[in-house]
């Protein structure tokens, strides 16, 4: 097995997300890439780029937050709110991309515990990875097979379908924030 397709779907992974990764599952499916080398890279990826936000934030960082007005006048709000939702926002962390950035620092904003953040965030990214890669490995292209349609091209279908709702939930998620004032 060669390292340095895997390597790059680590890296882009880490960086973007889902157009790469869904690629990656395709040509796994195709029987170019080996699938549990694809479900690993896009996991470590997934998860190692939550991780740069999230120990990114923490220390000087949260000094850097309070400088701004807004933030720091809701620091005990926002503290309180991801103390309490901490676990649900990690484990949701992957399948919200407009959030990707925004909550691991909000969790270290919040001073929640570096092992509850990396461990509920690899469980997440491995959720991700897998339910990525079950939809477009097997009921994808079987969906698509029921109709009739049994293509090489099949898993591409669900892949892109997958691309498009992730592009579609970030860019809603972006649209639905308040005007900063």
């Amino acid at each position: 097995m060669h390292v340095l397709p895997y390597l790059g779907i680590l890296v882009a992974a880490i960086v973007e997300g889902e157009v790469v990764y869904s690629g990656a599952v395709v040509m796994a499916h195709m029987g170019r890439l080996n699938a549990l080398g694809v479900l690993m890279a896009g996991t470590l990826g997934g998860w190692a780029g939550d991780q740069f936000y999230f120990y990114l934030a923490r220390g000087r960082a949260r000094q850097w937050l309070d400088r701004f007005e807004k933030v720091a006048k809701r620091r005990r709000l926002i503290q309180s709110r991801m103390q309490r939702h901490a676990t649900k926002f990690i484990l949701a962390l992957r399948f919200l991309p407009g959030l990707r950035i925004a909550i691991p620092i909000a969790c270290a904003y919040a001073g929640i515990s570096p092992l509850q953040f990396s461990g509920l965030s690899m469980i997440s990214a491995l959720a991700w990875a897998s339910a990525i890669m079950f939809i477009i490995r097997w009921l994808g292209p079987a969906s698509l097979g029921a109709f009739g349609v049994r293509a090489w091209w099949a898993p591409i279908v669900p892949a892109a379908l997958l691309v498009l709702f992730f592009r579609w939930l970030a860019k809603a998620g972006q649209a639905d924030e308040p005007p900063v004032e």
